[in-house]
């Protein structure tokens, strides 16, 4: 298993474990008047970590544009199809797609390398996944697991 994989998973498995504690009722509920709903923050989690993994496989932003849709899912079922979908893209990518330049002038402002794009997606799930504890917490859980997992 590449590093890259394993740094991943060392996340995403316990963004997995929290939304497993998500009841469908709370689906809508927002710590906040101004806070993303939990559905929202728990999909904008899973589809923007792949749009950016996808993004360094294709070598330009396209993959940002896209309108993701999936079928019927709860948010558990969502997590294991994109976790499945970024685990098969990490394994995929080459040492000249993870060096390479991107454009993302659109998005960004500035050009990326791969690198940097797989680093600001792995930031991007840890600052969204602390929100999510707080969610979660507020929900009424207190057995909540640390906040990545080292095995």
């Amino acid at each position: 298993m590449s590093q890259l994989l394993k740094h991943f998973l060392s996340h995403r498995n316990v963004t997995n474990e929290l939304v497993k504690k998500i009841e469908e009722s709370n689906y809508s509920y927002k710590p906040t008047e101004t806070s993303m709903s939990t559905e929202k923050l728990v999909t904008h989690m899973y589809t923007s970590y792949y749009k950016f993994i996808k993004t360094v496989k294709v070598g330009d932003g396209s993959p940002f544009m896209e309108k993701l849709e999936h079928p019927e899912f709860n948010l558990s079922q969502l997590g294991e199809h994109y976790t499945e979908l970024s685990k098969e893209l990490l394994e995929s990518l080459t040492e000249d797609e993870l060096n390479r330049d991107i454009d993302m002038t659109k998005i960004f402002g500035m050009n990326v390398t791969g690198h940097q794009m797989v680093q600001m997606a792995i930031e991007h799930e840890i600052h969204h996944k602390g929100n999510l504890f707080v969610y979660v917490r507020e929900m009424g859980h207190i057995e909540l697991p640390l906040y990545m997992n080292v095995k």
